[in-house]
């Protein structure tokens, strides 16, 4: 095995830490990472069930609440690489250590401002400005804690061991999601429905002031990076990581590589299949919103230990292997594996639609999710099938008319919509599946949770491999932040938009799909069959 070196000191950088010493490294990094990531997906997953979209961003169009909604969720993601600009400088200047304790405390403390921000009811316009200023706040405190927890670790980590050591950071990721649906899901259940809705729904936001008192806790018990304290006590620090990450030799295909190839394909995968899974389920679905938040919640949980075996098993078969073989696994199965859970969440309705198709016909149909007023009745009508959930067609036509299978309506005002829909008997009543249903659909999102572990399960280890040490936070937080937050952190606004255009639900997949295949054509291109070593360079 190829001996790894500090750069410039020509010295082994880590020895394998003690048992108990390593457990405290991943323990602690783990769960204030899953805090973090806690702390910016309580919005995501209220979002998704429209109480901030309503408390917020009232508009009088549910379309364009639900989209106003995601855009602001949308700019904590579009945040995320300025704070991995700052806060990578400050990771390979001041220490790993003292870096994630500001991000978490940052985190922390926004997240639980958005619990205690009025509604747009009292205080108008203000409110939609705070909370947009406070998921700026989480954005920049994200930017930098994934770089500097995966990097505490992987220096910690001795290089056989590196990827399964990570993976535990990337398992995280899923983590914190899956504990704000816990914690949603508990606190719903000891509210009544009236005190929930009312302002119940504050309370998994301000919970955020005690994990953070908890992950403060425990990462003050940290030691500071052993890579950079040989560098620091060798006088290797950079002196502008930010320059350099752009001007050292082979960076910036390296950055190119991690930005379009890795970052932007994970991100888009893992966020299909957690966030946009539940929202299919609580929007075209009509399936319940505490059903879908379990059954969810449990197909997450279950696929967790995919991340765990897929960084185990890149230490042993590399890390391009299960990446490559992950997003070409996701272009074959991404529409189908959503087909399956359209099919067995709501066969009823799955089949009113292929029975009974709905096709709007009529002049200027053209719907714009955005605008507050459509220009005309038709768009007006597209608006009102949108805002349910509802699969339509477009036709050109003198008139407008709805036509439902054999059954044509004409002169239909979009107000007679719920009418229409009732008499054509569609059955569109929130409903609960059955055991087996869930089961299926449980099955279904662990497959998809695989296709994510592939791809994310390595990344930590392999980011973090590609880079030098002296600029390896600010190196592998810019491309990794910005390719997550605009590409995976517009997901859902896209995605919404893509489905409220066309009226299909399952359109929006086609952005994940474009994505992943141009992140896999990247990867297959740019990222070396062979381990890159700690100077980012390939072993022989």
């Amino acid at each position: 095995m190829v001996s790894v070196v500090s750069e410039g000191t020509g010295q082994p950088h880590s020895a394998e830490p003690a048992p108990k010493d390593i457990r405290l490294v991943i323990g602690a990094s783990s769960v204030g990472t899953i805090f973090e990531w806690y702390d910016f997906f309580i919005y995501g997953t209220l979002a998704a069930s429209g109480i901030i979209g309503r408390v917020f961003f009232p508009s009088g169009n549910e379309t364009l609440q639900t989209l106003l909604a995601w855009a602001g969720f949308a700019v904590g993601f579009g945040f995320r690489p300025l704070g991995a600009v700052l806060f990578g400088f400050l990771g390979d200047r001041v220490g790993r250590k003292a870096t994630f304790l500001v991000t978490i405390t940052v985190m922390g403390l926004a997240t639980a401002g958005v619990g205690l921000i009025p509604s747009a009811g009292s205080i108008g316009y203000a409110a939609p400005i705070l909370i947009i200023l406070l998921r700026i706040a989480q954005g920049l405190a994200l930017g930098g804690e994934y770089g500097g927890a995966a990097v505490y670790v992987a220096e910690h980590a001795p290089a056989d061991k590196r990827g399964f050591y990570t993976s535990f950071i990337q398992a995280s990721v899923p983590g914190g999601f899956i504990l704000s649906l816990i914690i949603v899901l508990g606190v719903k259940a000891v509210l009544p429905v009236g005190v929930w809705d009312d302002w119940g729904w504050r309370i998994p936001f301000v919970l955020s002031l005690l994990l953070l008192a908890l992950s403060l806790w425990m990462r003050l018990k940290l030691s500071e990076s052993p890579v950079f304290e040989q560098m620091k006590a060798s006088g290797e620090l950079s002196g502008n990581p930010f320059i350099e990450s752009f001007t050292y030799p082979g960076n910036r295909k390296r950055i190119f590589v991690a930005l379009f190839g890795l970052a932007a394909g994970l991100t888009v995968i893992w966020y299909t299949a957690y966030f946009s899974s539940l929202s299919f389920l609580k929007g075209s679905m009509r399936v319940e919103d505490t059903a879908a938040e379990i059954i969810v919640g449990i197909g997450a949980t279950l696929g967790l230990f995919w991340f765990i075996l897929f960084g185990k098993w890149s230490d042993r078969i590399g890390r391009k292997k299960p990446i490559i073989w992950g997003y070409g696994l996701t272009l074959l199965f991404l529409f189908p594996a959503f087909w399956a859970i359209g099919a067995v969440a709501n066969p009823a309705l799955s089949e009113s639609f292929a029975r009974e198709p709905i096709v709007v016909s009529g002049p200027d149909c053209t719907y714009r999710p955005f605008a507050s007023k459509q220009a005309s009745a038709c768009g007006t009508l597209l608006g009102d099938l949108s805002s349910r959930g509802i699969d339509y067609a477009i036709r050109p036509a003198a008139a407008l008319s709805l036509t439902m299978g054999d059954n044509l309506v004409t002169d239909i005002a979009p107000a007679d919509i719920d009418t229409a829909l009732a008499e054509a008997q569609y059955p569109l009543a929130e409903i609960v599946p059955g055991p087996l249903a869930s089961i299926a659909i449980i099955g279904i999102l662990m497959l998809l949770g695989g296709l994510s572990g592939a791809t994310f399960g390595p990344m930590a280890a392999l980011m973090s491999e590609m880079f030098p040490p002296r600029i390896r936070y600010s190196s592998m937080s810019i491309p990794y932040h910005f390719g997550t937050g605009y590409f995976g952190g517009f997901l859902p606004l896209i995605a919404a938009a893509i489905i409220a255009t066309t009226g299909d639900p399952y359109s929006g997949l086609w952005y994940t799909w474009a994505v992943v295949l141009m992140a896999f054509l990247v990867t297959l291109w740019g990222l070396p069959k062979d381990q890159p070593d700690w100077n980012g360079e390939a072993q022989a």
